[in-house]
């Protein structure tokens, strides 16, 4: 396998990958620093840094933060949401999309909309900013158990042809949610990693 590269804004997600493919033998790179500088949007030298970090990296180089994907994605790499949002176009709409970080939505809706192309992904957006502080108090059971609860609410309000969960910090709430709906939920480190092992 080629050498593999990602760009984390939290520690969290570069164990996660490693349990998702542990024969992968990722590199890791952790900026918290680079989510909360982009919270108000990304400058020149944020941008400056991650093109420089991507341009570093040898191989392949994956984004698992959605709200530096696009910049990172100019830079040259993978953004963590795209073999999420391109399956969620194959299964169809109406979409729900949760979300926490406000900045968040923009990137991942573009990004919805232009995995559907012409089509209309009939997007329900779930903002769960509320229940980020427990992530940040590193309280990952606890806002997973949220996450799950309140998109499983959610789903009892409309039909919806799959449940897509914005933020790589999300996946803990995946297995819930699908133990108490029959409606496919994406989660992006999943996907993503499954994409990148397909990449041999």
């Amino acid at each position: 396998m080629s050498r593999i590269t990602l760009l984390h804004t939290a520690a969290v997600h570069a164990a996660a990958f490693d349990a998702l493919a542990p024969e992968a033998g990722f590199t890791h790179v952790v900026r918290p620093d680079w989510l909360q500088r982009a919270q108000g949007g990304i400058d020149i030298a944020l941008r400056r840094e991650i093109t420089e970090a991507i341009q570093a990296a040898r191989g392949t180089v994956l984004c698992t933060c959605t709200t530096i994907g696009k910049a990172a994605e100019e830079a040259g790499a993978i953004r963590i949401d795209w073999p999420m949002m391109q399956e969620a176009a194959r299964l169809g709409g109406p979409v729900l999309m949760a979300y926490c970080l406000d900045s968040t939505a923009e990137p991942s809706e573009a990004l919805l909309h232009r995995a559907f192309g012409t089509r209309d992904p009939q997007l329900t957006c779930l903002q769960l900013g509320p229940r980020w502080p427990l992530f940040e108090a590193g309280d990952s059971g606890g806002f997973a158990q949220a996450i799950a609860a309140d998109v499983l609410q959610a789903l009892e309000g409309g039909t919806f042809g799959c449940v897509v969960l914005a933020q790589a910090s999300m996946t803990g709430a995946a297995e819930t949610i699908r133990a108490g709906t029959d409606v496919p939920v994406l989660a992006s480190p999943e996907l993503a990693a499954a994409y990148l092992l397909a990449q041999g």
